[in-house]
């Protein structure tokens, strides 16, 4: 895998893609940020759960959470147990860092719905911040099984297998990501958070793992970008690039002979 979700898809981040409802096959990143004051009128009465849930959805675009969650609170009171609005529950709360509370509603929304897909990929993120590897692994794969075509999905997967330094199983879960969607790294959307890689060592050999998993499949231009990247990062494996067979071709590049030129002073010769 290569992009970092979690999580900035591009910051120097492990991807990690938040699923904000069943009909999206992609996530997007979002920043964490700290809980806005309250600036709207409460939830309408009359107003009917798809209005409620909406509106919901407005406010947490323009992340205000803590209004978000007042309107997605209401319209559960008029649909109790509606898995889509317990996963956007859920997820606004993520954003927030009440894991805990995001991780009861997701587990909520899977009671309601078992094979919500969305949810399974997000509980597994939880389960990825809590350090949790093998459970995300589980929940994400979950997930595939109810969804196969969805990136993010994938991407998740690596970054699990990623943290536990079980790397070609992390790329064979990037390589399937990159197939399904050549810029599953490279977006920023409103559904999705990332994760900080857990030291800048991980961060660089991640970077060098998705110039990898380019090269492997043709594209050259993004290979060397993300390869500019674990230079830049300071990767101490760097002089592995004379020797991986996915660099064969890219060995031959000018821009590959210029770029090892000019790595960063610190990388070893």
């Amino acid at each position: 895998m290569y992009r970092f979700f979690l999580f900035s898809l591009i910051p120097v981040s492990l991807l990690l893609c938040v699923s904000y409802t069943s009909a999206q096959s992609t996530a997007e990143l979002a920043q964490l940020v700290q809980a806005p004051i309250r600036r709207v009128e409460p939830p309408s009465p009359t107003a009917s759960a798809d209005v409620l849930e909406q509106q919901g959805d407005d406010l947490r675009d323009r992340k205000d959470f803590l209004d978000a969650l007042d309107y997605y609170h209401a319209a559960l009171e008029k649909n109790p147990g509606n898995s889509k609005i317990l996963n956007k529950t859920g997820i606004t709360e993520l954003q927030m860092q009440r894991y805990r509370d995001a991780k009861k509603d997701f587990e909520r929304a899977i009671k309601s719905d078992h094979d919500s897909a969305d949810a399974r990929n997000n509980l597994g993120v939880i389960l990825y911040l809590e350090k949790k590897y093998k459970g995300a692994i589980k929940e994400y794969e979950r997930a595939i099984k109810a969804r196969p075509d969805s990136a993010s999905y994938y991407s998740n997967l690596g970054a699990a297998y990623f943290s536990k330094k079980e790397f070609e199983e992390a790329m064979q879960a990037y390589n399937e990501a990159v197939r399904l969607d050549p810029t599953v790294f490279e977006r920023t959307s409103r559904t999705g958070i990332s994760a900080q890689m857990s030291s800048p060592e991980d961060r660089a050999h991640f970077e060098y793992v998705l110039a990898r998993l380019f090269a492997r499949q043709g594209d050259t231009d993004r290979s060397l970008e993300y390869l500019r990247r674990a230079l830049e990062e300071g990767y101490k494996g760097i002089e592995a690039v004379y020797k991986d067979p996915e660099f064969e071709h890219l060995r031959s590049d000018e821009r590959f002979t210029q770029l090892m030129a000019a790595r960063p002073p610190g990388i070893p010769e």
